[in-house]
């Protein structure tokens, strides 16, 4: 049976966290994640879900400083203290709010510091995954296309997954995003039962407009059958931007869920 959270980050995102896990919960979600959720109270986050009988997967570490255009910071050479900070932070919140895995992102990286920036991630995401591993964490590690994130350390599978290599460590997985697969390679069911032993997570949405995934040029119908039928266990995170109302889209929903 495929198992659909609702990501906070984009779904309900007008609405203050708490009131955004309330509404997961009457769609019928049964689990939900975020991007940064810090602003609020990990305790508050942790009743609410207790409340209403969600669980808690993810939430993302900090962009860095957003004025600068930044987006993570684990790939960036001379910041691994801020790195190391801001990540800690992020698992202490997590713990108290129930959640097991944390999406690290690498940042922003110019071409000519790629082979730095390569020492610096796995350096980072080495510690990171230690520190992880005593308190049952997963890291996550998401390729995001250029077209969105010109500039982002990886934009594909085959990059994200040689870090993972690289790295050594079993409690670091590949969430796999099916837009940003579609948007910067295409080739999905192929990707998705080469990786499927190493993925961790996945996301949807629709390609290229990042809306409900019932439109486009994936067709979704065929991704959750081969999802199937290669056995994942996991959650597929709702990662999509609404056209109307988050109510209203759910209708693709419909035939996968009891």
């Amino acid at each position: 049976m495929l198992r659909f959270s609702a990501n906070l980050g984009f779904l309900w995102s007008q609405l203050p966290l708490l009131d955004r896990i309330e509404r997961a919960a009457a769609c019928r979600f049964s689990a939900i994640e975020l991007h940064w959720p810090y602003d609020t109270s990990p305790n508050e986050v942790r009743a609410a879900c207790q409340q209403h009988g969600l669980k808690l997967l993810a939430a993302n570490t900090p962009i860095g400083n957003s004025a600068l255009g930044e987006s993570g910071l684990a790939a960036l050479p001379g910041r691994e203290h801020e790195f190391k900070k801001a990540f800690e932070s992020s698992m202490t919140w997590c713990q108290h709010a129930g959640a097991h895995a944390i999406h690290v992102l690498p940042g922003i990286v110019p071409s000519e510091l790629r082979a730095q920036a390569t020492t610096t991630f796995i350096g980072n995401l080495r510690w990171a995954a230690d520190l992880a591993a005593q308190h049952d964490f997963t890291i996550l590690l998401e390729a995001i296309n250029q077209r969105d994130k010109p500039g982002y350390f990886y934009s594909t599978q085959a990059e994200s997954n040689a870090i993972r290599e690289q790295c050594e460590r079993d409690n670091i997985k590949l969430m796999f995003d099916v837009y940003h697969v579609g948007v910067a390679e295409g080739d999905i069911l192929t990707k998705l039962e080469r990786y499927i032993p190493h993925i961790g997570h996945i996301q949807i949405a629709a390609v290229p407009t990042r809306a409900e995934p019932d439109e486009g040029e994936v067709a979704y119908s065929a991704i959750f059958k081969r999802i199937e039928a290669l056995g994942y266990q996991g959650w597929i995170g709702c990662e999509y931007k609404p056209r109307t109302t988050v109510e209203e889209g759910l209708k693709w929903r419909d035939p996968y869920i009891t």
